[in-house]
């Protein structure tokens, strides 16, 4: 996997490139057209995508990306979102990320390499199949999520989500954060700094592939919830089936699951 990693780390100097091209909100904010997994897409977005693919150009892989949905028929999947936490991006909040995941077919399964970088606090989080996860090359695991969640960080949070989710959880956690992207938020669940997070409308693949492994590697819970199919079977596609409850146990996983259902 230390080509993917090389690969990966490319990606970040030519997304890096482009946000110093597109430095202020008047550069990165205009909207360009409206991505194949339903979001507007702004110039930012735009950018950073179409760098990340010319990186990939010429690989023997299938490319799922945020924008440009799938690209390429080779047996590798990578799965691509150039800016999660892209209004954060947007508005010159130093939360998002780039996140990328390296599968062998078209599951959450077979997903064997996942890497998020954070453009704010510049840390690195990594994770292979069956190996561990990592924090700027630090394994992940000494620090673990509390059993009951002290702090439980939504994701996908328009105004109306939160004032009609917010209540069903508020047996279920002591404290909120809203932070603005949902792979960084899983990542912190990795590192025990929150205790579960949910999404509040349905994640895509791109949201979630990378940071999923390194929850899993650690044996951390995650539910796709309002579907029936195990978390593991997930297309790796760009299709919204779900939201998305994660926990450090698996009882904590179901209660927010149950709360956010109801």
């Amino acid at each position: 996997m230390t080509e993917w990693l090389e690969l990966c780390r490319a990606a970040v100097a030519d997304v890096e490139e482009v946000l110093a091209a597109l430095p202020s909100r008047a550069e990165r904010e205009p909207v360009v057209g409206r991505g194949l997994g339903g979001d507007e897409t702004t110039a930012v977005d735009r950018a950073a995508e179409q760098a990340i693919l010319r990186r990939l150009r010429g690989l023997d892989v299938r490319v799922v990306s945020e924008e440009a949905g799938a690209l390429g028929a080779g047996s590798t999947v990578v799965v691509v979102d150039p800016v999660d936490g892209s209004l954060n991006a947007k508005r010159g909040i130093p939360f998002f990320s780039l996140s990328i995941a390296v599968a062998e077919d078209d599951t959450m399964d077979d997903v064997v390499f996942g890497f998020v970088h954070d453009f704010g606090s510049r840390e690195e989080w990594t994770a292979r199949r069956g190996e561990g996860a990592w924090l700027n090359g630090e394994p992940l695991g000494a620090v673990r999520p509390k059993r009951q969640a002290e702090i439980l960080s939504c994701e996908a949070t328009l105004a109306s989500l939160v004032a009609r989710d917010v209540p069903k959880v508020a047996g279920l956690a002591e404290r909120l954060r809203i932070m603005g992207s949902l792979a960084l938020s899983l990542c912190h669940l990795a590192a025990g700094r929150v205790d579960a997070v949910c999404s509040l409308k349905p994640a895509r693949s791109v949201d979630i592939a990378a940071a999923q492994l390194l929850c899993r590697e650690l044996g951390l819970a995650l539910d796709l919830f309002d579907v029936e199919a195990p978390f593991g079977a997930a297309p790796l596609d760009l299709a919204q089936r779900s939201r998305l409850a994660a926990a450090g146990t698996t009882a904590l996983c179901a209660r927010i699951a149950r709360a956010l259902s109801t």
